[in-house]
């Protein structure tokens, strides 16, 4: 009997190999200043430009925040709606963490955002994959590839920096 857990012909799957895989949205900003202003803008100062009047759930008048291992949004009436757990914190480099806004872990994608210093300050990639984890991943991925851009607009006018420098790419 062959073992359940080897693949034919021995080779492991690339990511995106296997049929319907959807690939990883890639985007990537820069924003003026070092590397820990740019993390803390992002980490700290969520609560400063994320657009929670259409990408919250929510919405205006609530907050989010980063705090212990949770992205966490709170109503203006208390209410929370835990976004994601952070399961890798490495200030001012880099975090990775479930994302499930608006829903529950058990249908959580995968978000890393890094942080590396470049001629201009700060570059920002954004990785957010794991598509299979949500409920419909193909509608899951269009929707965060149409609102990605826009949540980190916001943050790089936060910063002080130009919109136009959004890039985003598939892997």
């Amino acid at each position: 009997m062959d073992n359940l857990f080897s693949h034919a012909g021995g080779s492991t799957p690339e990511p995106g190999d296997a049929p319907g895989a959807l690939d990883p949205l890639i985007l990537t900003v820069t924003v003026p200043g070092h590397v820990a202003q740019a993390f803390a803008g992002f980490t700290d100062h969520t609560h400063l430009w994320w657009p929670l009047e259409s990408h919250g759930v929510y919405g205006a008048g609530s907050y989010v925040e980063f705090e212990e291992n949770l992205v966490l949004e709170t109503a203006d009436d208390g209410r929370t709606s835990i976004w994601g757990t952070i399961d890798d914190w490495q200030p001012p480099l880099s975090f990775h963490a479930t994302w499930h806004p608006g829903s529950t872990a058990l249908w959580s994608t995968e978000l890393r955002v890094a942080f590396r210093a470049v001629a201009e300050g700060t570059e920002v990639r954004l990785i957010h994959d794991g598509w299979e984890g949500a409920e419909d991943p193909a509608a899951a991925r269009a929707e965060y590839a149409a609102g990605w851009p826009i949540v980190l607009e916001r943050y790089v006018r936060f910063m002080g920096g130009s919109p136009d420098e959004t890039k985003t790419e598939a892997l």
